[in-house]
């Protein structure tokens, strides 16, 4: 009995111990999958690395990327890839606002970015970043040289796109290069400022637009005003004359009248002074001829 009892205790046991093995190799071999996949992401980020070592295929990117973002955010109609001024010059993108052309360009600027982040000591680091900085430096100068052309409609600052936020956030906290930037009217801009960059730009010309429609409005006002005030003075001036008028109309109607009163009464008085002097005539006694004796 104790012996039965035994066995089957083992049995359970070795049982409960399979199971586990069996559990532990499920997770080991989804362990070995897991490594093997993050291999693979690996070898393929390694691809890209190399992939984007040239600076053409990086540049290549970063106007994809460019398109992509101004299709999302405008019409078709408002914006220009690769558009040529006269000069020759091809700027990736321009933007069409009331107050002008906008030039976007994108710039990559990432083998000494690169190799200031990799630095292994601060004097290799102090270095690459003068060289990232002489980089973006350039790029801005290119920009303002070739594509700030007021003359050709633009207006006077450009956008340099930057594709990578961690470059832009290190041009944006790098000394001077900010400032540099707007000394050029040069602005950079990355994927998550662009759209408000933007947006802010087209609102202020929009503003600028509607200020001067309120300038053109209130203008005109101003003008119907002042011949508003032009026609009231004119109609005080012809209602003067009109007071007058009708003044010298009831003068001229109360002469009138008393001269037709007038001539009344002198024809009644003439038709009476007839009849009195026709009484006259036939009242007076008639007078006989004397007969004087001829000697």
């Amino acid at each position: 009995m104790l012996m039965q009892t035994t066995n089957s205790r083992l049995e359970e046991q070795a049982k409960t111990f399979n199971e586990r093995l069996d559990n532990a190799a499920r997770v080991i071999m989804g362990v070995q999958k897991s490594v093997g996949e993050m291999s693979e992401i690996g070898r393929n980020m390694r691809d890209l690395q190399e992939f984007l070592r040239s600076p053409k295929l990086r540049g290549n990117i970063g106007e994809q990327v460019l398109k992509e973002l101004l299709t999302q955010m405008l019409p078709k109609q408002k914006f220009h890839l690769q558009y040529a001024f006269k000069s020759g010059a091809i700027v990736d993108a321009a933007v069409t606002t009331s107050g002008g052309v906008i030039p976007i360009d994108s710039k990559f600027p990432m083998e000494n970015f690169k190799k200031m982040m990799g630095a292994e000591n601060e004097a290799d680091k102090k270095m690459y970043e003068k060289e990232f900085a002489r980089d973006v430096k350039k790029h801005m100068d290119d920009i303002s040289k070739k594509y700030i052309l007021t003359d050709e409609g633009t207006i006077d600052f450009a956008l340099m796109y930057i594709p990578s936020e961690n470059v832009y956030y290190e041009i944006c906290n790098a000394e001077g290069l900010w400032e540099y930037g707007q000394e050029k009217r040069v602005l950079p801009v990355c994927p998550s400022t662009f759209y408000a960059f933007l947006q802010s730009i087209l609102m202020s010309f929009e503003g600028q637009k509607i200020e001067s429609q309120a300038r053109e409005i209130l203008s005109a006002i101003r003008a119907v005003e002042k011949d508003y005030f032009k026609v009231e003075e004119g109609l005080g001036v012809l209602g003067k004359h009109l007071n007058n008028a009708s003044n010298m109309m009831s003068q001229v109607f109360s002469s009138f009248s008393t001269l037709g009163q007038k001539i009344s009464t002198t024809r009644r008085l003439g038709k009476e002074t007839h009849e009195d002097v026709s009484k006259l005539a036939s009242d007076e006694p008639e007078v006989k001829e004397i007969s004087m004796p001829v000697n």
